[in-house]
């Protein structure tokens, strides 16, 4: 695991859009994602699981937007968890930290 934001909500699923998730840029930021990185998401609700890649959304918003069939996946409010992975050698894997942010119940990123 490279990165996680760990339990954010669902603030919009856009069915007829190219395929993606939006994420608002403060998040992406704290987390180390990068537009265009390739992302699980896990829905806390329903259990469904996917890999898409990300957008950046507007910054300070707090959004998270499913897009395209993704948006079949998650309601609004859905809680998920994004996790990105990267390849590292074994030795590198030995002392790796992922970042892990925790944002509040409203997408914002809490000091």
């Amino acid at each position: 695991m490279k990165s996680k934001i760990h339990r954010v909500k669902i603030t919009q699923a856009e069915l007829h859009y190219v395929g993606s998730i939006t994420v608002d840029e403060d998040l992406m930021d704290a987390a180390d994602i990068v537009e265009n990185e390739k992302v699980q998401v896990v829905n806390i609700n329903n259990g469904e699981r996917l890999e898409t890649y990300v957008i950046t959304g507007a910054r300070g918003t707090g959004e998270v937007c499913l897009n395209g069939p993704a948006a079949r996946l998650a309601q609004v409010g859905d809680v998920v968890i994004l996790i990105t992975y990267g390849l590292i050698n074994k030795e590198e894997g030995r002392t790796h930290v992922p970042t892990i942010i925790f944002p509040d119940d409203n997408n914002k990123l809490v000091s």
